[in-house]
């Protein structure tokens, strides 16, 4: 089964980095965060991709090439101009019946059988990963008295879940295709049709969408607190 990755966007919200790296290449103890997502699905048993390339597509030729690491890689420049659900758009061709897709910057411990299962049971178009709302600020408890009770350190928000990527989808989802943003076009616009799943994952979720994220996610490498991440991926 074919995997999208979409390594193709700017990544501006992650400058400095981004003025000379695309995103998918800033490192997470000491290997690029693509490499990363790769590997992911390659524990599990994933390993043909489909790199959907495009803002210094350069960087990730070069990185690639001559190098084995036992999965099958096609690089697919869609330009660099071009939006998420236009750079799924122009992998269709290399995709089968089912295919899984996802973005180059999200780390996650999602278990991809049981979200393929998942899939498969309902029988939509497309499904998607949803992890619950990390509040990026810290909380504050009070009662009706205003006395604060408690502080709360960026809780989760268990109220309100988001798009964390991580989509399988059927190949006759092109047919409806429509729009080039994968998030405000595409997906809303299969809500009629009800062509759309969830599927929920209460486990660790975290993208990196900043310079600051990409420094919390080192931290969090050297401490040991991404344990699913193997210290070594063959170069």
């Amino acid at each position: 089964m074919k995997v999208v990755i979409l390594a193709g966007g700017s990544g501006t919200r992650a400058y400095p980095y981004t003025d000379y790296l695309p995103k998918p290449m800033m490192p997470v103890g000491g290997k690029p965060i693509l490499l990363r997502v790769m590997d992911l699905y390659a524990r599990q048993g994933f390993t043909e991709f489909v790199l959907s390339v495009g803002y210094r597509k350069e960087v990730i030729l070069d990185y690639f090439e001559g190098r084995d690491f036992g999965w099958t890689i096609d690089i697919v420049d869609t330009g660099a101009g071009t939006d998420t659900g236009g750079r799924i758009w122009g992998c269709r061709h290399l995709l089968g019946e089912t295919f899984m897709a996802t973005y180059a910057d999200g780390l996650s411990d999602v278990v991809l059988d049981s979200l393929l299962a998942a899939h498969r049971r309902s029988g939509k178009l497309a499904t998607i990963t949803s992890v619950p709302l990390r509040s990026q600020y810290g909380t504050i408890e009070a009662d009706e008295a205003g006395t604060i009770s408690d502080f709360r350190e960026k809780p989760v928000l268990r109220d309100h879940w988001i798009n964390a990527g991580f989509f399988v989808m059927q190949k006759r989802i092109f047919d409806k295709w429509q729009g080039e943003n994968l998030e405000r076009e595409v997906f809303p616009n299969l809500l009629h049709g009800k062509h759309l799943a969830v599927y929920r994952h209460d486990g660790f979720f975290k993208s990196l969408d900043t310079y600051k994220d990409q420094q919390e996610l080192e931290v969090m490498f050297a401490d040991g607190n991404l344990p699913w991440i193997r210290r070594a991926v063959a170069a």
